[in-house]
């Protein structure tokens, strides 16, 4: 069996602590670890599927429900430590996929991977709130999306929730997002909302672009990020998935496999593409790189470390140390 690689342990002030040349620079040029599927770490193995998944798949959970339900669990467990130790690792971008369960009598609403979590989205915001309470100087981006199940009026429910949450933390669409502007406006939370409700309200940002291999190998994967990179970055943040992807058809051809012993067997391949990434504004520079089990591995380390390469464009007053 090959060595565990090594996990990271913390990074939770790494925004703080970067050196003060780089407090001018926008976070859309920083290089910023993020967690795809960010709230799979506590899926609930019993709760429905999401709405969107295929009829096949409901008809085959009908019936082999015993089968089918610990197969699901393993593929679609992404993250396997909670959000706090997330944060303390040096998470920065979280991907929050939010929906409400079908034939909920509530407004609840919960974080959906084929099927539900345990936990709710308020009481996992609050949690990051006051995580960011006891650090005023880390910034994190929490990017809402898929919302199923969710009408017009519960969207104006959950704004309201996250307003309330959040409150002067929420950064405004027109503000100025270096370091420095940041911590000087108290500002801590860039809230991307995939929903036109985004547009009503200045504290929410617009969708951030994603790109999703969806490759079960770390060679394809990595051809897929190198011809994104080849047609030029987004203006403002985008995410460049380090996330592996399994179709039905691998899934059942490797039962003995699962999405963490997949993503482990590939760590070593997609480590070293990673080391050789840049952060910055030019055309094939990366922002945000998000990926899976990030603290099983140094992901949050090598993404952090990237930066460096920023301090070769700006003129230096001192040595410091990341």
């Amino acid at each position: 069996m090959a060595p565990v690689p090594q996990s990271d342990t913390t990074n939770e002030d790494w925004m703080s602590t970067l050196p003060e040349e780089l407090w001018h620079i926008p976070l859309t040029s920083l290089a910023i670890p993020g967690s795809h599927d960010a709230m799979s770490y506590c899926l609930d193995i019993t709760s429905p599927l999401v709405r969107s998944e295929s009829d096949a798949l409901r008809l085959l959970d009908g019936v082999f429900y015993c089968f089918t339900r610990p197969v699901i669990y393993k593929w679609a467990t992404t993250q396997v430590k909670d959000i706090v130790e997330q944060l303390q690792a040096g998470i920065r971008y979280f991907d929050l996929r939010i929906a409400h369960r079908p034939n909920d009598t509530s407004d609840d609403l919960y974080f959906t991977h084929v099927i539900y979590t345990q936990l709710t989205v308020v009481e996992t915001l609050q949690a990051v709130a006051a995580w960011l309470s006891d650090h005023p100087k880390e910034i994190v981006i929490l990017a809402c999306s898929h919302f199923e199940g969710i009408s017009e009026k519960r969207h104006e429910g959950f704004i309201y929730s996250l307003k309330k949450v959040f409150g002067s933390k929420l950064c405004p669409r027109n503000a100025d997002i270096t370091l420095r502007g940041l911590w000087s406006s108290g500002h801590q939370v860039i809230l991307s909302y995939d929903d036109q409700a985004a547009a009503r309200h200045n504290v929410l940002w617009h969708g951030i672009p994603y790109w999703w291999a969806n490759k079960a190998s770390a060679d394809e994967l990595l051809q897929y990020l190198e011809w994104q990179k080849e047609q030029g970055r987004p203006d403002g943040f985008f995410v460049a998935g380090l996330n592996l992807t399994a179709e039905r058809c691998f899934i059942a051809s490797h039962p003995q496999m699962s999405l963490q012993s997949l993503t482990m067997a590939n760590w070593e391949c997609v480590r070293r593409w990673l080391e050789d990434q840049k952060p910055g504004a030019d055309t094939s520079s990366l922002n945000i790189i998000a990926g899976d089990f990030v603290r099983l591995v140094p992901f949050c380390s090598i993404v952090i470390t990237l930066n460096k390469e920023l301090l070769k464009k700006e003129p230096s007053n001192g040595s410091l140390e990341f």
